[in-house]
């Protein structure tokens, strides 16, 4: 495979950016190798700066659940384009892309737009210990909820604890206010409650993790979560910046049937452009300002480009059985893959989401299941794929996406080529 562009371009990129990239994962730090230059997209289909063309996985990290550079939100995006980018001032379109939204979801009365899915995650946050005057969180080992301080954040040692950091910079403080446990754990649950009593301003969970491989919980206890919540009035965040609108337009709270206290949502709602948000009932959405103490703003949040391209993706998620032939297609793919005779390779998947994994165990419920030294398969396994057309994502805990632009086609040759990979 040509990669001298891509070569070029990388060496160029580590004079400006640390490590050469503007997001870890980009570096190729996980399979090795020089990270691949993007510069098309369309369809199901992308090409590199060396004319490489490949079929996409990856989907901007799940955003593109229509496909690379989809005609209607294109067209959306350049008519909005005529009359501005950005006023810093309400516009139509975040009414529109807002009603579109809570007309359709059952689970959110009110809704703020934000820029990203870590601002939406760090508002919720602060939502929660606003409207319940308490300090602590509580979140799961494995489950990944953006980079601000409050969360980068790993288990200690022991079943309950105040968890260490996972990055420089972040202050002893602020670790001391997160409790992390084991998810797939109700025992931890009722400990951590116990010692912390009426201090747990909330638990915030993906209730479908799928930024540290894809753990699957069973409904029984996202359920268990919800009462247990409910019991010591503390709020429950369903963080579905991954899960919303993916799984069906409802995300996971619909697909369980159960309701969190604050949802928040990004990748999918913004149509390829950079947008989060975060909702809940009116009463618990009347705390944020201007209305209520809760502070939180932001220049670009509810920018008229990215409301409309919100708009015409969300538009298309709402056609008559999208999700079920979303689904479907990707089963195709799942039992094409499974029927791969290759030692303890495994393929999971929810919806439209699917996780390659090498392992033993037939389910995969916590981080603590995941046997870091099977990444080492995965590497091998990634550049052979790309050799033969294919573009995951570079790390074996990352997990895929069919989107509605990938073709039988598509799907039958990417079977072929794993088989291929995997002699």
């Amino acid at each position: 495979m040509k990669n001298t562009n891509s070569q070029q371009l990388f060496e160029k990129a580590k004079q400006y950016f640390p490590g050469g990239v503007n997001s870890p994962v980009r570096a190729f730090r996980s399979v090795g190798g020089t990270p691949i230059f993007l510069e098309k997209g369309k369809g199901s289909h992308v090409w590199d700066a060396d004319g490489n063309e490949y079929i996409d996985y990856c989907g901007s990290w799940g955003p593109l659940i229509l496909g690379h550079a989809n005609d209607k939100v294109l067209s959306a995006v350049a008519k909005t384009m005529q009359n501005g980018t950005s006023f810093g001032a309400p516009t139509k379109l975040e009414n529109e892309l807002a009603e579109l939204i809570i007309s359709n979801n059952r689970f959110l009365e009110k809704i703020r737009f934000v820029s990203s899915g870590t601002e939406a995650v760090m508002s919720a946050i602060r939502l929660a210990r606003g409207f319940t005057g308490r300090n602590k969180i509580l979140k799961f080992e494995g489950c990944y909820h953006g980079h601000s301080d409050s969360l980068l954040v790993k288990a200690g040692s022991g079943l309950v604890t105040f968890g260490n950091t996972s990055s420089a910079g972040v202050p002893e403080s602020f670790v001391n206010e997160t409790i992390v446990v084991s998810l797939n754990n109700k025992k931890a649950l009722e400990e951590a409650f116990a010692q912390f009593d009426k201090q747990i301003a909330c638990v915030i969970i993906e209730p479908i993790p799928a930024n540290n491989g894809l753990l699957l919980q069973d409904k029984d206890y996202l359920q268990f979560l919800r009462d247990i919540c409910t019991k010591h009035g503390t709020l429950l965040i369903f963080d579905e910046v991954i899960s919303g609108f993916r799984i069906g337009f409802e995300g996971a709270a619909g697909y369980y049937d159960i309701k969190p206290d604050i949802v928040t949502y990004g990748k999918i709602i913004g149509g390829g452009f950079p947008v989060g948000a975060y909702g809940a009932s009116k009463e618990i959405m009347a705390n944020i300002s201007p209305d209520g103490s809760v502070y939180q703003a932001g220049t670009l949040s509810g920018n008229p480009v990215a409301m409309s391209a919100g708009i015409a993706q969300l538009t298309e998620c709402l056609k008559p059985n999208f999700y079920q032939e979303l689904e479907t297609k990707t089963q195709t793919l799942v039992k094409g893959l499974s029927e791969i005779k290759k030692d303890n390779f495994k393929v999971f998947s929810i919806g439209s989401i699917f996780w390659l994994a090498f392992t033993e165990k037939k389910f995969i419920k916590t981080a603590e299941e995941i046997d870091a030294n099977s990444m080492s398969y995965f590497k091998t396994l990634f550049h052979h794929l790309l050799e033969k057309g294919i573009y995951l994502g570079p790390s074996g805990y990352e997990v895929g996406f069919v989107n509605e632009a990938h073709t039988a086609e598509d799907i039958q040759k990417t079977v072929e080529a794993f088989k291929k990979a995997m002699l």
